[in-house]
């Protein structure tokens, strides 16, 4: 068994002669039938997939996956919806092509909820994605199907993205890294948009190391993405091993002191009590933490903008989704019939009620009402979070209110306060800044996770940070082991 080991050890191997790329692709495909047999992660597995030559590039010959929503040439590209079951694409996304450019080789496409617009992993049009650490809980959403398999084993890393927490938070519920650069580091080109000024790339790993140096392969400026910026000076895993003490770090007081939650269950109070503990390992390594106070307003409106603003921007990035340019088309011989078959019989309940809610934000009689003062407080958000960014160098929380949810208790409240606990990482898509999670232990043998989220452009930084508190605790490659 090869795929539980890094990205570097495996390129040592290939390069001694140890293994092959055939052989390790053979592996990671027939783990692919394994897990989908078990989990249902993926929407395509490429039985196809050949070896590639091995270079001096540490992701060549090496097996990935690429979440449904990117576009790959020549291969079924759904973003989990039946409004794209059959969806084909003539091109490739640029952070897939940088990949294949430099000899990675993709052996499954896996399954999201609809169009990245889900916390849960089971809305995809393939079925519900199960957590492989527990058959009855959630991997989390939208990029359930890529951490499912890095959890599992089936590769070193997958690609993902992210939204509102669509990378972080599935990485945290299986027990794995998940890393959402800052906007624009890796070229949105070629990912299906949802919320375009919120929508990130990103990869899930099982190692902070691995996860620098396949974004180190994919970042860079696009002339297909305006959005995208030279980040040629940047070298991310070289910045892993840099000295952190001086470093300053906070949290959100409101967010963690254990009394601003009166009906706290078991499973909550264990998470804080780690978490805290946590804090005292950063300290450890000479790296400062201090707790601030933000206004309890201003935090308690994250959720709200969020569904504002992500569901009036998908309403209009798809509005092109009308089965007659690509997509099933719908049996009516005239057209305004048959894009609303299209859109009526092809979309999840969950995503036409994400598109009513846009439609109605962005109807002019209720723009400033809601779209205008969306923005407004996204923009108060994120000023404060750029002046606490002047004086620290980061935000350090627990991700969730514990371990991944059950399946039957999706709507259960744990206490009428953890909904900003739960939502915060809306923060790093609010401002594009760069956001990570690492594995922080278990409760109950189920994995919880701790984000580390920094200021613009110094994706560096924040990964020099995770990297060192990752070496302090014993959670660096695991494999996750069903425990219930």
């Amino acid at each position: 068994m090869y795929m539980d080991k890094s990205l570097k050890e495996l390129h040592e191997l290939l390069k001694k002669g140890e293994v092959t790329s055939e052989e390790l692709v053979k592996e990671a495909l027939a783990k692919s039938h394994e897990v989908e047999e078990k989990y249902n992660a993926f929407v395509t597995i490429l039985d196809e997939a050949k070896g590639s030559p091995v270079t001096d590039s540490l992701v060549s010959g090496i097996p990935f996956g690429v979440k449904d929503n990117y576009s790959t040439k020549n291969v079924l590209s759904t973003g989990s919806s039946n409004t794209l079951n059959n969806y084909v694409p003539f091109y490739t996304a640029t952070v897939v092509q940088k990949l294949f450019d430099k000899g990675a080789v993709m052996v499954n496409k896996t399954a999201l909820d609809e169009f990245g617009m889900g916390g849960t992993g089971t809305t995809c049009h393939t079925g519900v994605v199960l957590n492989p650490w527990s058959k009855k809980r959630m991997c989390a959403g939208s990029s359930a199907g890529s951490a499912c398999a890095v959890a599992a084993g089936v590769y070193p890393y997958a690609l993902g993205s992210d939204t509102g927490d669509s990378i972080r938070k599935p990485a945290a519920f299986c027990g794995i890294v998940g890393y959402k650069p800052t906007y624009g580091m890796l070229s949105r080109y070629g990912l299906f948009p949802f919320a375009s000024s919120l929508d990130h790339c990103g990869v899930l790993t099982r190692r902070v190391e691995d996860a620098a140096i396949v974004v180190d392969t994919m970042k860079g400026i696009d002339s297909h993405d305006m959005t995208s910026w030279d980040s040629t000076k940047i070298n991310l895993q070289k910045a892993l091993d840099k000295d952190v003490k001086g470093r300053k770090l906070f949290y959100i007081k409101e967010l963690v002191d254990i009394e601003n939650y009166p009906h706290a269950n078991r499973e909550l109070k264990e998470h804080l009590e780690n978490y805290k503990h946590t804090l005292d390992i950063v300290r450890g390594l000479g790296i400062q933490v201090d707790g601030v106070s933000i206004n309890k307003d201003l935090l308690n409106a994250l959720p709200a903008v969020y569904v504002v603003l992500s569901c009036a921007e998908a309403t209009s990035n798809m509005s092109n989704l009308t089965g007659i340019i690509f997509g099933p088309r719908g049996k009516s011989n005239k057209i305004t019939d048959m894009m609303m078959e299209h859109r009526t019989l092809g979309f999840s309940p969950l995503i036409k009620r994400r598109f009513v809610i846009g439609s109605y934000v962005l109807q002019k009689e209720n723009q400033e009402r809601y779209f205008k003062n969306a923005q407004r407080v996204r923009r108060l958000i994120v000023d404060e979070m750029k002046r606490l960014f002047r004086e620290y160098d980061g935000l350090i929380l627990p991700v969730s209110s514990g371990p991944a949810k059950y399946f039957e208790q999706n709507d259960d409240v744990i206490d009428e306060n953890t909904s900003i606990l739960e939502e915060h990482l809306q923060i790093g898509n609010f401002g594009g800044f760069p956001s990570i999670t690492i594995p922080n232990g278990f409760i109950d043998n189920l994995p919880v996770g701790i984000n580390i989220t920094g200021d613009n452009y110094k994706d560096e930084v924040v990964l020099n940070i995770a990297y060192k508190l990752e070496s302090q605790m014993n959670y660096k490659g695991q494999i996750a082991k069903e425990v219930e």
